[in-house]
């Protein structure tokens, strides 16, 4: 059994208590408002759940982050960036269309394997959004939405969420470029995937994850901006 949130004030219990199969579930109930979601960011706790099923909070463990350092950039990707910096094929922003990007998530998912990214969800994220904490980066290719990702900042701190492709690697050009604005130290993947490992993800563990967090979301969290995207360049 796991805990039951209140619906009205939830108090989350400590992280430590997620089950280990399945991996990370930590409780169930409360709300997914503004207040309680930054409240769960905050400790390692994120929203996971399908259509018919109560509000899931998780914190896995071990924890998939990518930081900085780790990132692999191929050659393939060198060259779009490129191109994309000279406007040659793609246009990068940021928080131009939040409820897009979120929506595309939404239905890429849905084709593929279904989706966690339950209308209800969708709009607690863009209430997050109107709240400052997420953000979306976007991809156009002659006006028209190709790709992008959306996820939370605190400090110095990116929870990833889902990123899209219309196009070929065009959520690995948001993704690289995110990380390429010096804005964040550790992006958290939440989850192992092969493809997060290829661009440098690796797993550490939740208290490692936890008490690497616990310092950088203290800090005042730098506004990402279109301008904020090519402050560094490969």
């Amino acid at each position: 059994m796991i805990p039951w949130l209140d619906n009205l004030n939830p108090e989350f219990p400590p992280v430590e208590q997620a089950l280990k199969e399945p991996d990370g579930l930590l409780c169930a109930g409360g709300n997914l408002s503004v207040d309680t979601l930054a409240n769960a960011y905050r400790q390692g706790i994120f929203p996971w759940f399908s259509d018919g099923q109560p509000i899931l909070w998780w914190s896995p463990d071990p924890r998939m982050i990518l930081t900085p350092e780790t990132l692999r950039v191929s050659k393939s990707m060198r060259k779009l960036l490129r191109q994309q910096r000279n406007e040659e094929r793609f246009q990068l922003t940021a928080n131009r269309a939040f409820a897009q990007v979120i929506q595309a998530c939404a239905e890429i998912r849905q084709a593929h394997e279904g989706t966690w990214i339950t209308d209800d969800m969708q709009s607690a994220y863009i209430d997050f959004h109107k709240a400052g904490y997420a953000h979306s980066i976007e991809v156009w290719l002659d006006g028209s939405l190709v790709g992008g990702l959306y996820g939370i900042a605190m400090g110095r701190v990116f929870f990833g969420e889902s990123m899209f492709s219309r196009e070929s690697n065009t959520s690995k050009l948001a993704f690289i470029t995110l990380l390429q604005t010096e804005l964040f130290d550790v992006v958290d993947c939440q989850v192992h995937t092969p493809h997060l490992e290829s661009l440098g993800a690796h797993l550490v563990s939740r208290k490692s994850f936890i008490e690497r967090i616990q310092s950088l979301t203290r800090v005042s969290t730098r506004t990402l901006t279109t301008d904020t995207l090519f402050s560094k360049s490969l």
